[in-house]
C-alpha cells in the first residue's frame, strides 16, 4: 500500500449533494442574469464611409430664470412640471414647461410653454405658447413622448362653473410641423 505525501481531504470527493448545490447555484445565476439585462443600445450604424461624428450632447434648456409671458401681479410665476426632448428634429433638446402664478389660495390656471436655446448656448427663451393661462385650464398629466408634447387639460364648460371644480377633461398633443406646433387629439383619447 502506497501512502500519498498529501493527506486525503474529505472535501475533494464529489458527492450527489455537491452536484445538487452546483446545479442550484448555476440555475440561480442564469435566472438572475435573465432579469438583470442591460438596456438595449440605441446606437444607429453609419451608412458608409461618409459617416459624420455625432454632435456633442446638449443639455436641455433649464427654465430657471426664464421670463414667462404670464401676468402674476405681486406673486411670482413658478414652474410646476417640465419635460425635455427634441421637439423640432434638429438634434437639440427643447424643454416644455407647465407654469402658473404662485397664488396663496385656489387653483391658478396653467400656461404651457416651449423653451429653446440658440446655437451659441445663450439663455433659454420661450418660443411657443401651447396653453394660454387666459383659457382657464390646468394640466394634470404632462410629458414629452416621441417628439411631441402630450397633456391632459382640465377646464370648464361655462364661465359659471366654479374654478375649484373643472368639469371638462381634454387630451392634447402638440407636434412640430412646418415651423409651428400643431395641436391634435391623441389616438384613443376621450373628453369628459
Amino acid at each position: 500500500m502506497q501512502h500519498s505525501a498529501v493527506p486525503e481531504l474529505a472535501h475533494t470527493h464529489t458527492r450527489p449533494i455537491h452536484w445538487l448545490a452546483t446545479a442550484t447555484a448555476l440555475a440561480g445565476v442564469v435566472a438572475l442574469s435573465s432579469v438583470l439585462q442591460p438596456d438595449a443600445a440605441n446606437a444607429v450604424q453609419a451608412s458608409g464611409p461618409q459617416s459624420r461624428t455625432a454632435p456633442a450632447a446638449v443639455a436641455a434648456p433649464d427654465p430657471e430664470g426664464v421670463d414667462f409671458p404670464l401676468e402674476c401681479g405681486p406673486v411670482k410665476a413658478i414652474v410646476v412640471k417640465k419635460a425635455s426632448g427634441d421637439l423640432d428634429g434638429d438634434g437639440r433638446p427643447e424643454t416644455a414647461v407647465v407654469v402658473h402664478c404662485d397664488a396663496p389660495m385656489g387653483t391658478p390656471p396653467d400656461g404651457v410653454y416651449v423653451l429653446t436655446r440658440g446655437t451659441d448656448d445663450e439663455q433659454p427663451r420661450v418660443v411657443a405658447t401651447l396653453v394660454d393661462p387666459k383659457d382657464r385650464q390646468t394640466v394634470s398629466e404632462f410629458a414629452v413622448r416621441e417628439g411631441a408634447v402630450v397633456a391632459t387639460l382640465l377646464g370648464y364648460s361655462t364661465a359659471d362653473v366654479p374654478s375649484c371644480c373643472p368639469d371638462v377633461t381634454d387630451r392634447a398633443k402638440w407636434k412640430w410641423d412646418n415651423g409651428a406646433f400643431v395641436r391634435s387629439t391623441p389616438a384613443g383619447a376621450q373628453s369628459v
